[in-house]
């Protein structure tokens, strides 16, 4: 058997590589979560007059409240009016009072994506000239607060049930159908199921707050929570509370059931009812998500929905399958030891689970990403291969497992993991001191031990009492009456005894197997691991994928205000650094701005801005201004305002240099509200 396991994870790989090669190879657009794609005024733009309305266009439509859209003058004062509308599929505008006068103006933007998530942002334009704004040209968005921690711990717990719940249901049915007996693994299941319905209700009140203002006191706002419900979110997660009540009848009719003697048939038809009830429950739960979130939005999702449903299963199945066997193997009973043939059959659900994710995580792959350049670009796909790597090292370790599985099945394995029936004891006497069954599951006492045997006569002589009293009897009790009872009491002391000494036996048997010691350290390695799997899963859900990362830059740069003409590129050979030390005196207000000037002639140039902080890491600055001047001809300050492209930089193409000679090149750097300084350098331009 675990000859045939190496071939079957060569063709895994060879069939991870080929499809995903493939998918990856015939990308064409599409969007997840959205991003600002353009504007009218464009970001940083100066224009002549000031404009009737401003126009923001994303990648995807959104969902845009009354307050979405602001625009603000050079104090902070409103300057729209009326509520933003939709001028196409993915455009929308907010109009402006008349008469604007010149200078900078801020615009602010705080819609919900398609696929549930907040999406937030800011930029500014200038009517005539640039001047001085009290307005910090970022925002922050409604998820960064305490009400997107609660919400995102609420997402990480609802994932957690739904495995636990799901997987640990699913090992029940399909692999230990004894395991429905167990305890243990019945509080599995029911935490998992408390968990995820105690989630699910928090992420419906807090959804409001999430979306909207961030603010703690606006979680228990009805107007909000009635928003919420008319959500395609909101209907998610009321669809999954309900389907939740289905899972509880689920649970009980799943433990229920093994209180009760039933004969084969009752047996293979109540575990074919429970599959399929069980099955569907299940995939109505993973809509729920598939509904709401990346699989909903973007390139085909009549396709990525089903294949996403069909993901969740499979990860709920794996994982959750895999915690509720470690519970198995440490929780369970002596007598009730998970066997090595539910362990193999586990193994052969886990391989079909790691098909189907093989099989589904590649198409989620190219949807997500669509190039291989954005596995390393992006941080989704720094993510995912993370995610790649982890199931890697889980497989190897499922391998492992495996094997220490064939060895407990081999002869001379303890007779607790084998598939042989355990044999039980019958040692218990009746209220006449007969001799009676002790009790299904119950070990055989091998009395042939000396420590059973000083135990035994330890009982014998009435020393040892539970909890229905002493075993000792006085002497002013006598009569039959009192005898009879006196040898009753210890008849059924005695059996308790013999049954805990031989369960104590057993489990020591157990437990000093070194095969059953190296399957416990497989199961909790991998245990580990899917832990730290399953919240880069769930981290996913909430990254923006590459796809639409990538998207957004390339409609950046190929705008009018930072589009790179090809024939500056081509003659760029005598490009000037320029670097300049900075302190505005306020808090974390030193650093260093560079300034690359591309070709540094006359005519038409590129210019990049990177600010540092004075231990090299890149960070962004609220505002940033450059200005050119040569003194030598009373030309300037000519005004440039930067594009925003990433974190610490800023690019301007076509910078216009009319002349050549000793150029001033001043830049000014604003930190705060009240922080700024200019600094500035000579350059020789031509």
């Amino acid at each position: 058997m675990t000859q045939t396991i190496v071939p079957r994870v060569r063709i895994l790989v060879l069939l991870f590589l080929a499809v995903t090669g493939a998918l990856l190879a015939g990308a064409a657009p599409a969007s997840a979560h959205a991003a600002l794609t353009g504007s009218d005024p464009q970001q940083g733009t100066v224009v002549d007059q000031a404009p009737a309305q401003v126009s923001l266009t994303f990648s995807e439509p959104v969902a845009v409240s009354d307050d979405a859209l602001r625009v603000l003058d050079p104090k902070g004062e409103r300057v729209d009016k009326g509520d933003p509308a939709a001028a196409s599929g993915t455009t929308y505008t907010v109009r402006l009072l008349g008469g604007l006068p010149d200078g900078t103006y801020t615009v602010t933007y705080q819609v919900v994506s398609a696929d549930s998530h907040p999406v937030a942002g800011a930029f500014t334009f200038s009517v005539g000239a640039p001047s001085e704004t009290s307005v910090e040209a970022t925002v922050q968005a409604s998820d960064d607060g305490l009400v997107g921690s609660l919400y995102g711990i609420g997402r990480y717990l609802s994932y957690a049930g739904f495995v636990v719940m799901v997987g640990g249901a699913a090992f029940v049915l399909a692999c230990w159908r004894h395991g429905s007996g167990v305890r243990a693994v019945q509080r599995l299941v029911v935490s998992g199921w408390l968990t995820l319905t105690a989630a699910t209700l928090a992420l419906l009140l807090l959804r409001g707050s999430y979306t909207s203002s961030g603010k703690v006191a606006d979680v228990f706002d009805l107007t909000l929570l009635s928003e919420v419900l008319q959500t395609k979110t909101g209907a998610a997660l009321v669809s999954r509370l309900l389907l939740l009540a289905a899972a509880a009848l689920f649970i009980a009719v799943l433990f229920g059931a093994a209180r009760y003697e039933q004969n084969d048939e009752e047996r293979r038809d109540l575990s074919f009812g429970l599959a399929i009830g069980g099955t569907v429950v299940s995939a109505g739960l993973a809509a729920s998500w598939a509904m709401s979130e990346h699989a909903s939005q973007g390139l085909q999702p009549g396709i990525a929905m089903p294949v996403d449903v069909v993901h969740l299963l499979a990860v709920a199945t794996w994982l959750g399958g895999l915690t509720a066997l470690l519970v198995a193997l440490y929780r369970a009973p002596a007598d009730t030891s998970v066997d090595a043939a539910a362990v193999r059959r586990f193994s052969r659900l886990a391989f079909g689970s790691v098909v189907a994710l093989v099989g589904t995580g590649a198409y989620q792959s190219w949807r997500q990403l669509g190039s291989w350049s954005a596995f390393t670009d992006t941080r989704y796909g720094q993510l995912l291969l993370a995610k790649i790597g982890l199931v890697v090292v889980m497989v190897g370790i499922a391998y492992a497992s495996r094997r220490w599985t064939a060895r407990l099945a081999e002869p001379g394995a303890p007779v607790s993991l084998r598939e042989e029936p355990k044999e039980t004891v019958a040692a218990v006497s009746d209220s006449k001191g007969g001799a009676t069954g002790a009790g299904r599951g119950v070990p055989a006492a091998d009395t042939d031990t000396d420590t059973d045997t000083d135990t035994d006569t330890e009982v014998e002589r009435g020393k040892v009492a539970d909890d229905t009293g002493p075993a000792d009897v006085r002497p002013e009790e006598s009569g039959a009456g009192a005898q009879a009872g006196v040898d009753s009491a210890r008849a059924a002391q005695l059996a308790r005894q013999r049954a805990a000494v031989a369960s104590a036996r057993q489990k020591r048997l157990r437990d000093s197997d070194p095969n059953l010691f190296g399957l416990r350290r497989s199961v909790l390695a991998e245990a580990g691991i899917a832990v730290v799997l399953l919240t880069i899963t769930t981290v996913l859900t909430q990254t923006e994928p590459g796809r639409t990362e990538q998207e957004a830059a390339s409609a950046a740069s190929s705008s009018p205000a930072t589009s790179s003409p090809s024939s500056s590129a081509a003659q760029g050979t005598g490009a000037v650094t320029l670097n300049m030390p900075f302190d505005t005196g306020g808090k974390n207000g030193r650093g260093v701005v560079t300034i690359d000037l591309d070709p540094a002639r006359v005519g038409g140039n590129d210019l990049h801005v990177y600010v540092e902080r004075t231990d090299g890491k890149a960070f962004d600055v609220p505002e940033l201004k450059v200005a050119l001047t040569l003194d030598a001809k009373d030309i300037g300050p000519l005004s440039v305002v930067p594009d925003h492209l990433a974190t610490g930089h800023w690019s301007a193409s076509g910078v216009q240099i009319p002349m050549a000679g000793d150029w001033t090149v001043e830049v000014t750097v604003r930190t705060s509200d009240i922080d700024q300084v200019t600094v500035s350098k000579n350059a020789q331009i031509g």
